[in-house]
């Protein structure tokens, strides 16, 4: 006898449905799954015998096909046990139930008990694209699946439940969860820019680049508050859309990266790779391709402390993410693209030692060691950093002084305000902020008086700034004259975001 369960997989953050074909025939009792499966598929067999014996159901001793549709996609991870033991129980006549109208996914225990699994957000997604009607899964995913509207999910915590269920011996409510509730959540920050002495023009360029999600490169002397400066950009981040969080979530999902009692990701990633990681776990591959951390900052920051320290082929990859915002992997077993809309945020020495340009300490780097650290930053690579800012020592009377500095509540209602311009502006086209325009958003929203033109074309032909640096600059033009609430660039504006490109003259140019 031949029973279908529907069930799900994803390529990418994006799902797509897979029958889960069993079939039991006459011969010889054996277990086979075909339909490209890998290791933790093939071993489903044996975990599906043990939890449907143990679950006190039959286990027919006959021959047993199951196949994965489509055949030509691998399959791979635990999530089809679930959807095999109901396939299995439907063939030999124990279901009495048309499932169909469900998606199944969950791993299962030996003693029947249903474990969670990943990619429960991107699945629930794809089940109500198809037109299901609810879907069955563990109760350890339930919230992260009920972030759907209009799909009923049914949380199951062993197979008996999901047999009895079907069967209709059991009533499984479906599970509701408040969305406006887990957005209303204020996030509590124990450090903030009131921490920070000192360095109010580097505080100034941060708050520019979290309001209009530019990136952003600190230079400086060791001690000078960099990293200090960097940990607190969370704390000033406008906060994510729906849209912006069921995309970070679906990326987080699927590496199963969510933590316990985890609905959605409302607040902006924040990832900190170190300086020893590969090009694979910077951009994401594998076998299989998987998501690394320029996706998994996805709608948030990717900070690279001590930049230079990285290997110059790992810093290099990550230029086609910052142009595109996206990043397509390519294996021999697939081509998958994975979205990396990220704020990019920098931190480095000027040269080895550190002390380069330090008007109190002695730099005792040679000129060729400088260089040659410098050069670690490619000028491409430079390009693509819109805000570009020196941090110097902090003074002792700043150090020593009791004021306290702006506070990062104070300046998060002002880039909420910007972003805030930046949603009603962008409405009707797929941009999140100002970083994101296109060639046609820059002509329609970054036009600019005489005066300014005048600004510009000194930047271009005096200072030796390429055509992707005068679009940004337009761009950052935009950002700082959404902070003041004009509608229009004025000089000042523009004056500002030419400022923010100097480094590669004061560094890169020795």
């Amino acid at each position: 006898m031949l029973a279908t369960i529907l069930s799900g997989a994803f390529v990418g953050v994006d799902a797509y449905i897979v029958k889960v074909e069993v079939d039991i025939s006459d011969g010889p009792s054996a277990f086979s799954t075909v339909g490209l499966p890998d290791s933790a598929v093939k071993e489903s067999k044996d975990r599906v015998t043990a939890a449907i014996k143990n679950s006190s159901y039959n286990f027919p001793a006959n021959r047993i096909t199951v196949n994965l549709a489509p055949a030509y996609v691998r399959k791979e991870g635990s999530a089809f046990d679930l959807p095999i033991a109901l396939g299995l129980l439907t063939a030999a006549g124990q279901i009495r139930q048309n499932v169909g109208k469900y998606l199944v996914v969950g791993e299962l225990a030996l003693d029947g008990d249903v474990r969670g699994v990943h990619g429960c957000l991107p699945m629930a997604i794809g089940a109500k694209q198809n037109g299901f009607e609810g879907v069955i899964l563990p109760m350890d995913n339930v919230k992260e699946a009920a972030v759907v509207d209009n799909l009923d999910i049914y949380p199951v915590s062993s197979l008996q439940e999901a047999v009895d269920f079907l069967n209709g011996d059991l009533f499984i409510a479906p599970f509701r969860h408040d969305l406006q509730e887990v957005f209303s959540r204020q996030p509590e920050h124990l450090i903030g820019f009131e921490d920070v002495k000192g360095q109010e023009y580097a505080k100034r360029a941060i708050e520019v680049a979290a309001a209009g999600g530019h990136n952003l490169l600190m230079i400086g002397p060791p001690g000078s508050g960099k990293t200090m400066l960097a940990q607190r950009i969370p704390t000033i981040l406008p906060d994510m859309t729906l849209d912006e969080a069921l995309e970070t979530t679906k990326i987080h999902s699927i590496m199963g990266f969510m933590g316990e009692n985890i609905s959605v990701i409302v607040q902006r990633p924040y990832r900190s790779p170190h300086h020893t990681i590969s090009d694979a776990g910077l951009i994401g591959g594998g076998q299989i391709p998987k998501p690394g951390e320029v996706s998994l900052a996805h709608n948030g920051v990717l900070f690279l402390d001590e930049l230079p320290e990285f290997r110059k082929d790992v810093l290099e990859v990550m230029r086609q993410p910052l142009e595109d915002l996206q990043v397509t992997i390519s294996r021999s077993a697939a081509s998958i693209t994975y979205p990396s809309n990220f704020m990019l945020v920098a931190a480095m020495n000027p040269c080895p030692c550190g002390f380069f340009g330090d008007l109190a300490r002695e730099c005792r780097c040679r000129p060729e060691e400088i260089q040659r650290y410098i050069s670690k930053i490619s000028g491409p690579l430079l390009d693509r950093i819109d805000i570009q800012v020196e941090v110097p020592a902090v003074k002792y009377e700043d150090l020593s002084s009791d004021m306290q500095g702006e506070s990062s509540r104070e300046i998060c209602q002002r880039v909420q305000t910007a972003r805030k311009l930046q949603q009603n502006r962008f409405e009707n086209v797929q941009i999140h902020s100002n970083a994101n325009m296109q060639p046609q958003q820059i002509r329609d929203y970054c036009q600019v008086e005489d005066d300014s033109q005048k600004l510009l074309e000194v930047a271009i032909k005096q200072l030796g700034m390429s055509a992707r640096a005068y679009d940004r600059i337009l761009k950052v033009s935009r950002t700082i004259a959404d902070l003041d609430g004009n509608a229009r660039i004025h000089p000042s504006h523009v004056s500002e975001a030419i400022q923010y490109r100097g480094l590669d003259r004061d560094f890169w140019s020795k």
